[in-house]
C-alpha cells in the first residue's frame, strides 16, 4: 500500500517518539525518587493534618497509608 521507504521511515518517527516518551517518563521517575529521598519521605506524608505521623495510616486525611500493600486483584491471582 505505501512505499517500502515511507514504511520506514514511518517506523523510524514511531520509534523516535516513543523514546523520547520513554525519557521522558525515566526523567520523571529519577526527579521524583531524589525529591522523596531528598525528603526522607517527609513530603508524602506532608498533606497529613495531625501533630503525630506515626497515625498516619489510620487518618482518612492522609492520601498515603505507607503501610499498605497497592496490588490489583489480577496481579495477585497472576492474571495481570
Amino acid at each position: 500500500l505505501f512505499s517500502p521507504l515511507l514504511q520506514k521511515w514511518a517506523v523510524f518517527a514511531l520509534s523516535a517518539s516513543s523514546s523520547l516518551g520513554c525519557l521522558s517518563c525515566l526523567l520523571g521517575l529519577a526527579v521524583s525518587i531524589g525529591l522523596t529521598l531528598g525528603s526522607q519521605g517527609r513530603v508524602l506524608l506532608a498533606p497529613c493534618t495531625f501533630a503525630n505521623v506515626a497515625l498516619a495510616p489510620v487518618s482518612r486525611e492522609c492520601p498515603f497509608d505507607p503501610t499498605r500493600v497497592y496490588v490489583s486483584p489480577q496481579c495477585a491471582v497472576g492474571w495481570g
